[in-house]
């Protein structure tokens, strides 16, 4: 790696110039954008993104609002480091100053050097009435003085660039998952642990305050800080290896760090009471029931899964619709129907009543490894698992592009293709908000009337080629069967096929 060059991570890279990772990726991958290591040098972004206005992007307007606005306890904690966390980042960042420094000082020195020593040679020249070596030499110090005075043209916007990528390395730290390569941002004063989690990256842990062990993780470089106690007891072997746990410690500067990622196997079932935080009626066919899960105990689960509720003795399974990234919000989408907890929830539940929620379930989840363009399938109120897939790509910043089809009836129809029991498309203001909001995500509401074959073909007719895609498909059997068929035959992986029975 060249010396004097300064190289960006891609996280960083891409809250520099606004743009999402998965188009970052894109760019590298097509050749645009060029990379060492992973990493992207501050000359080639310069050269890329010649028209970002570096001074007025994000880093200096959170500033800006920091210290332009009485902002609570809460908010404030959530946006600056703690202050010893926050002092260590100055020191390792005024460290970096020092050594630049001296460097420029060790140059100075050369080039006072390198001018006695031009000098030395015009006397040489002198002496033996050599007029070309006399020349030879004037024309040197001359060129050197000009390059030394001349303003290089990229100067402005490069000291831009740099004064926001220190901002931003203040205010957070970046964190590298190995052996899965994924990246997050740790910011505030969340641990290792929760700043994975609200990026959507299931990082393997247990209680997530101290007592499990089951965060265990080793540090491969960078430095760390303990901001949480733990009762858990790590050996000194190995401590002596890096150990450390993941929900006690936050990340002072740029870090690697070896932890697990969970699947949909390695999830511990869990009993979690949580409080009803609304239940939001949606429409006569379909609410919305927001819970809140305790502070020291958050429902561990992917994207996809479903759980079993319980509240004053009626029970039902639902599907998670909430992305992991949400912290200890938990929404599940009730259609109205003749199961008691569907009844109970339509009529009785109120705010602050306690559900009991057993789960996580099932094994319709988001490959987390893949890059390509991901095409979601919903039938009806198979929107949840869906829009829980959805909202967890949109958090991993993985997929490519992405696509959603939604089918659903008139719920004021009582023909058609599901009768009177269509719960509508009742959150098509979120998946329109979806597509209007990202340039890469595409949204299609689809009729269930006109039958599953027919969906099928409008759906394969958009995507005629499929060898580098990811299908999720959350309906009726009918449904997957000829998506999946159809899809096949178009090329695509059986590797990518994802689907979930819900009739």
């Amino acid at each position: 790696m060249p010396a004097m060059a300064h190289f960006l991570p891609l996280s960083r890279v891409a809250r520099l110039v606004g743009e999402s990772r998965s188009v970052i990726q894109r760019m590298i991958r097509d050749g645009a954008l060029a990379t060492f290591d992973g990493m992207v040098d501050m000359n080639e972004l310069l050269r890329v993104f010649p028209g970002v206005q570096w001074e007025d992007d994000g880093e200096f307007k959170r500033v800006e609002e920091i210290k332009a606005k009485a902002f609570s306890r809460r908010v404030m904690e959530r946006t600056l480091p703690d202050k010893e966390v926050l002092a260590e980042r100055l020191y390792e960042m005024s460290k970096e100053f020092a050594a630049a420094k001296t460097l420029l000082l060790h140059y100075d020195e050369v080039l006072r050097f390198l001018e006695d020593k031009l000098d030395d040679v015009a006397e040489a020249g002198a002496e033996v009435a050599n007029p070309a070596v006399l020349q030879a030499v004037v024309d040197l110090k001359q060129w050197l003085r000009q390059e030394l005075d001349a303003t290089p043209k990229e100067t402005e916007r490069a000291q831009a660039l740099l004064a926001q990528e220190n901002v931003m390395r203040i205010m957070s730290a970046q964190v590298t998952i190995l052996p899965a390569g994924h990246e997050f941002l740790v910011e505030g004063n969340d641990t290792l642990l929760e700043a994975a989690l609200r990026a959507g990256i299931p990082l393997n842990y247990g209680c997530s305050n101290g007592n499990c062990g089951e965060c265990k993780a080793r540090l491969v470089s960078g430095q760390i800080k303990k901001v949480h106690p733990h009762d858990f007891v790590l050996k000194e072997t190995e401590k002596a290896e890096g150990a450390f746990l993941l929900c006690s410690y936050t990340a002072v500067n740029d870090v690697v760090v070896e932890a697990g990622v969970s699947a949909a196997d390695d999830i511990p079932l869990q009993s979690i009471p949580t409080r009803v935080k609304a239940v939001e009626i949606i429409n006569d066919r379909i609410a919305a029931l927001h819970l809140t899960a305790p502070r020291s105990q958050r429902l561990h689960f992917l994207a996809g899964q479903w759980v079993t509720l319980n509240a004053e003795g009626v029970g039902g399974e639902y599907y998670v619709a909430s992305c992991p990234c949400e912290d200890r919000h938990i929404e599940l989408h009730i259609r109205r129907d003749n199961r008691p907890f569907a009844r109970h929830v339509f009529e009785d539940l109120a705010k602050e009543d306690v559900v009991r929620i057993d789960g996580p379930h099932g094994r319709f989840v988001m490959k987390l490894d893949s890059r390509r363009p991901v095409i979601f399938v919903a039938w009806e109120d198979g929107f949840a698992p869906i829009k829980s897939l959805v909202q967890h790509a949109m958090s991993l910043e993985i997929a490519e592009s992405m696509y959603l089809y939604w089918a659903a009836g008139d719920i004021g129809n009582c023909g058609g293709n599901n009768g009177g029991n269509s719960v509508g498309h009742y959150q098509d203001n979120h998946c329109r908000s979806w597509a209007d909001a990202l340039d890469e995500f595409s949204y299609q509401a689809l009729d269930t009337a006109a039958g599953t074959a027919a969906i099928a073909e409008t759906i394969l007719a958009h995507h005629p080629d499929l060898q580098r895609a990811d299908f999720y498909v959350a309906g009726p059997h009918a449904l997957l069967q000829a998506l999946q068929a159809g899809a096949l035959a178009r090329g695509l992986s059986p590797l990518g096929w994802h689907g979930e029975v819900i009739e």
